[in-house]
């Protein structure tokens, strides 16, 4: 059983592309001989991961595969450049070409020199022999002494001039020659081959459909939204990066955030012992307290450093390509386009001066896509156009999502906060009152006359324990707020004319008994 010498191609027909690798499907249509056979595809990526490979065959007639394996070898450049080559490499060619022509034609001009020296000492021999027996034909010989002579000084020249080029030739070959070895970091290819062993009952057409997967293939979630008025208009995009050594043309892609990578195995389980002991009565007096600062809990992943993986919200999401694509095996960033929806927004503007000191305009819209909207940067577009990059968190399909579309330079919030101590006479209760004021204007432009309403939003300290009181006195806040939520976010809805200046004053207590100790 041998192996045809001419590979068949095997052309990547659908890609799923996952976190950090990709699953490759190829399909070709065989012409089968009957009995066993061995047949040679490809060329395929030298990445591809051997124990992945799976190959399955159709046809009308039975027919098996018996074996299917990666082979790889080395493919040494050809000697002459090729269209991919460098410039350098082609530079090199050139000047081979030129030193070999150059030193053929000093070769020629040495013989022409050697022949011109031998007709010389004829003439001259001549010459003495006509003039010892009377012969007198001065002219002649003068006449033939002097092309003789012309002939050789011109080939001589045109000698010295090849003998100086070759000279400064072969200088500038061995630079870049050096040049070229010292960049050629790959003088030779690794290319991939697949030896597949079939049987079939009688001969005929057969469908092979390959699989396998490759590393160095990832995408990311991009998006582009578009501010027009009272409507928004969202773009979901893939960003596909791929080098396995391959161009993926016009195939089915397929977008997944399932985590091949991660071990299937369940953690070990460690011994963890809980064990009760007595109070001292110095911990019985006391009730050991503090103030912490926690973020408020949001469904999915805490960010990390670097290039982030796709937050799923801890289900393996799939996305497909509407049409087919086409992405070169060139490491970059590809744009691929998955869906787009177009639907009504509300706009407010809003700032929390203890956070920023900006007035950020939020948009608020629901998720028409028909599938999650993954986490990741979005392109923010205005009626002006490209105004900034912000990022959108994982939305489950229908529900609702916030984009901040920049800071309005128009605004200006100062904050102050001050803070009293007093202990009650009789109860001993320590009574912490602290005061926020919030200065806020608005610099008009001439000729604007419309009012603003600006989100305005402060935090007070939420109780864990009993022993600890809040209270927000909203007989001294000015004006008193419009909301509170059970995270103790106060908020209130000011109303700015043009050029207009707003004062907020928020007062609330913390309140805790005798035995309260941190606060």
């Amino acid at each position: 059983m041998s192996t045809a010498p001419k590979p068949i191609a095997l052309p990547v027909t659908a890609v799923t592309c996952l976190e950090d690798r990709a699953h490759i499907e190829r399909a070709v249509e065989l012409d089968l001989e009957a009995g066993i056979q061995r047949l040679r595809l490809g060329p395929v990526s030298a990445l591809a991961v051997d124990r992945t490979l799976h190959a399955e065959l159709t046809a009308a007639h039975p027919a098996t595969v018996l074996d299917v394996r990666m082979v790889r070898g080395w493919t040494p450049r050809g000697p002459l450049p090729t269209t991919d080559d460098p410039a350098l490499r082609h530079r090199v060619h050139s000047l081979e070409e030129e030193r070999l022509a150059l030193g053929q034609l000093r070769d020629r001009l040495r013989a022409r020199l050697d022949l011109l020296g031998r007709l010389a000492a004829d003439l001259l021999r001549e010459i003495g022999e006509g003039a010892g027996s009377g012969q007198t034909e001065g002219p002649r010989w003068a006449r033939e002494l002097d092309r003789v002579d012309g002939a050789r000084e011109a080939y001589g020249e045109q000698l010295r001039t090849a003998e100086a080029r070759l000279t400064a030739l072969a200088a500038e070959l061995a630079q870049a020659q050096h040049a070229l070895d010292v960049s050629d970091e790959q003088p030779a290819e690794l290319v991939g081959h697949i030896e597949l062993t079939v049987e079939a009952a009688a001969a005929g057409p057969a469908r092979l459909r390959l699989s396998h997967l490759t590393p160095c293939a990832l995408w990311r979630p991009a998006y582009r939204a578009v501010l027009d008025g009272d409507s928004l208009t969202l773009e979901t995009d893939a960003m596909v990066w791929q080098r396995t050594g391959e161009d993926w043309s016009d195939v089915r892609l397929t977008l997944s955030t399932a985590r091949s990578a991660l071990a299937t195995d369940p953690p070990r389980l460690g011994e963890d012992r809980l064990t009760l002991k007595e109070r001292t009565a110095a911990e019985r007096r006391t009730v050991d307290v503090e103030v912490r600062e926690e973020e408020i809990g949001d469904l999915g992943p805490a960010p990390v450093l670097g290039l982030p993986g796709v937050d799923d919200g801890g289900e393996a999401r799939v996305l497909n390509a509407p049409a087919p694509v086409s992405v070169p095996s060139d490491g970059r960033a590809h744009r691929v386009p998955l869906s787009a929806f177009t639907t009504a927004a509300s706009s407010e503007y809003a700032c929390s001066p203890e956070v920023s000191p900006l007035v950020t305009q939020v948009v608020r819209f629901d998720n028409l896509s028909g599938h999650a909207l993954l986490a990741g940067p979005v392109d923010l577009v205005r009626g002006s156009g490209f105004s900034g990059r912000g990022t959108l968190d994982f939305t489950a399909p229908g529900t609702s999502v916030e984009l901040a579309f920049g800071s309005r330079d128009d605004y200006r919030v100062v904050r102050h906060a001050e803070e009293s101590r007093d202990t009650a006479g009789l109860t001993q209760r320590t009574v912490v009152t602290r005061t926020v004021r919030l200065y806020l204007s608005r610099f008009s432009a001439p000729g604007e006359t419309t009012d603003q309403v600006v989100v305005l939003r402060e935090r007070i300290p939420v109780s864990e324990v009993s022993a600890v009181e809040v209270r927000l006195r909203r007989d001294a806040c000015s004006p008193a707020p419009d909301g509170l939520d059970a995270e103790g976010i106060a908020r209130w809805d000011l109303t700015l004319p043009p050029g207009g200046r707003r004062t907020v004053t928020l007062v609330y207590e913390l309140s805790a008994s005798a035995k309260v100790a941190g606060l």
